[in-house]
């Protein structure tokens, strides 16, 4: 009953691991990366539109949205798709998780930490306000091609 004992118990293989894993097919994923894209999207735009609507800026936003537009077609709308492929090429089921590869869930969070650092940086609200509106409508600009695939494959 020596150390081997409790380590040949501990052991825990990957495919042990797997049953744990919340496994679930593309259709899912498409359909939760395009949710994220749009409800992340519809939460900065809401809150940068308030922040605009309090300073008495709301004409910031026809050139935030402008802006949203180019960030989308010309940046996002490329992301977007080479998400889409990576999970067009899941075999049966992947991790809930998997909508991302680690690189971007770790974009994500710095994303999220210059979010943080901007509202608390002093720069002024209608400045914050315009750039939210902006990565908010590119983000659901282009989420429209996650959408579009998922009702392809509703049909």
């Amino acid at each position: 009953m020596g150390l081997s004992f409790f380590l040949r118990d501990a052991v825990v293989t990957t495919s042990g691991l797997k049953r744990f894993t919340p496994g679930v097919d593309k259709r899912v994923h498409l359909l939760l990366s395009a949710v994220l894209w749009t409800a992340v999207g519809m939460w900065l735009l809401v809150r940068g539109g308030l922040w605009l609507r309090s300073a008495d800026a709301l004409w910031l936003i026809i050139p935030a949205l402008l802006l949203g537009s180019a960030k989308s077609l010309l940046i996002l709308d490329r992301t977007a798709e080479k998400g889409i492929q990576r999970i067009l090429r899941f075999n049966g089921t992947a991790c809930v998780g998997a909508v991302y590869s680690i690189r971007t869930w770790l974009l994500v969070m710095a994303m999220m930490a210059m979010g943080y650092l901007l509202r608390h940086s002093g720069i002024p609200k209608p400045v914050l306000g315009a750039l939210y509106v902006t990565i908010g409508w590119a983000l659901v600009l282009s989420s429209r091609h996650a959408w579009r695939l998922r009702r392809q494959f509703n049909r």
